[in-house]
């Protein structure tokens, strides 16, 4: 059993690295977290996402990439996928960065094929189409998880550091992009504001990553998730889950309602939550 002043010590040393995260974030756009999850989890979450990865949906286009599969609805297709879209790190990294009732915007895996070209640099946040020019606050947070090793060579993601102070206008030199190279099961996190990209695969091996992204819960997701993970397969994950999939009440207001009223009633029909009111009974 853990003594008060060891957990303390434990307390005080995530607190130093989430502000070392914090600071990453703030001057570089993005930070790096190496093997945040144990192999067994990549191993379990790759084996759920197997069926899917049959080389036989490649992209359609060279941002999708044509030599690459890309798995969307992930929480409908693997349910061990709840465990690193709410990984209390990123939890508590999205908790100082965005509005609280945060929602997910997509989650997806990329597998990248052998021969796939560098994408074009974007960012992730579009600021729901609000055209908000940069620099500007980002309203968005993403992620890349390794569940291969990102090498040099591979297709690891290329990001460019300190471009989310950039105007929309400029555009990263050669000498300005980094690749993020990371052992499986580490993460990259990054704002929305960052301009990346995934690379080239120049190696004879797959690569796969797996992408949750965040946002500011007044916007719109870029997956509309409560079709890509309907009621019948919400209602089995956590409320945290349940909330950032959309399945709640932006607070204060009542901003998400179905009805006229909360949206967990569609998945549990006896929830009673913040401003229930129960029906009169019939006359």
């Amino acid at each position: 059993m853990q003594t008060d002043s060891s957990t303390r010590d434990r307390t005080a040393n995530e607190n130093t690295q989430l502000d070392q995260y914090l600071s990453q974030l703030a001057v570089d756009g993005y930070t790096v977290i190496e093997q945040l999850i144990p192999e067994q989890l990549v191993q379990r979450i790759r084996s759920e996402l197997d069926p899917y990865l049959q080389k036989k949906k490649m992209g359609r286009n060279n941002f999708e990439g044509e030599h690459s599969e890309r798995v969307y609805a992930l929480l409908a297709k693997s349910h061990a996928m709840a465990e690193i879209i709410e990984h209390e790190t990123i939890l508590a990294i999205l908790d100082r960065l965005l509005p609280n009732n945060y929602l997910l915007s997509a989650a997806l895996a990329i597998n990248v094929h052998p021969g796939e070209t560098p994408q074009p640099f974007h960012i992730d946040d579009g600021a729901g189409g609000l055209g908000l020019p940069r620099p500007r606050q980002a309203y968005g947070i993403s992620t890349i998880w390794a569940f291969d090793d990102f090498t040099a060579d591979n297709g690891a993601t290329e990001v460019v550091p300190g471009s989310h102070h950039w105007p929309d206008d400029r555009e990263p030199q050669e000498s300005e992009i980094v690749k993020v190279t990371m052992p499986a099961g580490s993460v990259v996190v990054f704002q929305g504001t960052l301009l990346h990209r995934g690379g080239a695969n120049n190696s004879q091996d797959i690569r796969l990553g797996i992408t949750p992204q965040y946002c500011a819960p007044g916007l719109r997701q870029i997956e509309n998730m409560v079709l890509a993970v309907p009621p019948e397969k919400a209602r089995y994950y956590s409320d945290k889950i349940q909330n950032m999939l959309g399945y709640n009440i932006i607070d204060p207001g009542f901003m998400g309602y179905v009805d006229g009223q909360h949206p967990k009633k569609v998945i549990n029909p006896d929830y009673q939550g913040r401003k229930y009111r129960a029906e009169l009974p019939a006359p």
